[in-house]
């Protein structure tokens, strides 16, 4: 049974968790301006909240705000892997091809550019 206000009077509005607002900032922030360290901060702060929101008993929402933040911080470490394994098969696999003798020198390749870079 849901409570009832009394006619006449404006019903509480529970405050938001810090933290699961923290969580949902940094999850954003994540996958914008600082990708991975963003997302690590969301994926710690968010079940930090979530605790902190289950032991206030009522007294703090934002749970949601919370599970968005853990989700979005998964996602831009998931992105973040993915860019990480792309960009060293990139440079890796030519340079690797190149070492090998495997490789083919012609003008446009990008191969004797990478191996004069390392």
């Amino acid at each position: 049974m849901a409570v009832q206000t009394p006619p006449g009077a404006a019903p509480q509005a529970v405050p938001t968790s810090s933290t699961a607002i923290l969580s949902l900032i940094a999850g954003i922030v994540g996958l914008t301006i600082i990708p991975f360290i963003g997302s690590i901060v969301a994926v710690v702060t968010g079940p930090m909240a979530k605790k902190e929101i289950r032991a206030s008993g009522g007294a703090l929402g934002g749970d949601g705000l919370a599970t968005a933040g853990i989700i979005l911080g998964w996602i831009g470490i998931g992105l973040g892997v993915l860019a990480l394994c792309g960009g060293t098969a990139a440079i890796g696999i030519p340079v690797c091809l190149a070492a090998l003798g495997l490789a083919t020198y012609r003008s446009s390749s990008l191969v004797p550019l990478l191996l004069a870079v390392l």
